[in-house]
């Protein structure tokens, strides 16, 4: 079985409930992937993957199928806090090698705050595998440049999921993921 997967989709969910693994599990729910056996992962986006839309994803999917997945999650049960979960990419402008994925997850900032992070993540850690020079105290928006001038990485994107504490102190659980497919067949 070749183990490299050939697609890959994003997705994100929160849950709500008075304990915190229900809450996970309504997190899971809410991103469509309660069903699946997650296996967790670093952070590698494959050679040759494609991005795909989650509606095509969960079209490869199947109740107790082991899927592999790169995943962010946050809980909280204090009411009215923010919490917040990521996922960013970084695909290389040469496909045939390999990018990255950052999983963020934090408390306090916006969907757009932690988002912008978790692309700069992954994208400085495929800019060092790149020889890119940059400096790492620039503000992402003057990397972002860098990286556009530099013809190296062709694209960052993430998806991130922020919600705020329930009010009457039930778990809160936000989850941002990438699910990695390996089945070449289209659906």
């Amino acid at each position: 079985m070749n183990m490299v997967p050939k697609r890959l989709f994003f997705t994100k969910g929160v849950g709500k409930h008075k304990e915190r693994l229900t809450s996970f599990e309504m997190a899971l729910r809410d991103a469509g992937i309660a069903a699946q056996n997650l296996v967790r992962v670093s952070s590698i986006f494959p050679p040759q993957c494609k991005m795909i839309t989650r509606k095509e994803g969960l079209k490869f999917l199947n109740p107790g199928e082991v899927v592999f997945a790169v995943v962010a999650e946050n809980s909280t049960r204090e009411a009215h806090r923010l919490v917040v979960s990521s996922i960013g990419v970084a695909i290389p402008t040469d496909r045939n090698t390999y990018g990255y994925l950052s999983e963020h997850h934090s408390f306090g900032e916006t969907e757009e705050q932690a988002g912008d992070y978790a692309e700069e993540l992954a994208a400085e850690m495929l800019a060092t595998t790149l020889d890119v020079d940059f400096d790492p105290d620039k503000s992402w928006d003057e990397k972002k440049e860098i990286y556009r001038i530099s013809n190296k990485i062709v694209r960052t994107a993430n998806v991130t999921q922020s919600a705020i504490g329930d009010k009457n102190g039930k778990w809160t659980t936000t989850i941002a993921a990438a699910i990695l497919i390996f089945d070449d067949d289209e659906k």
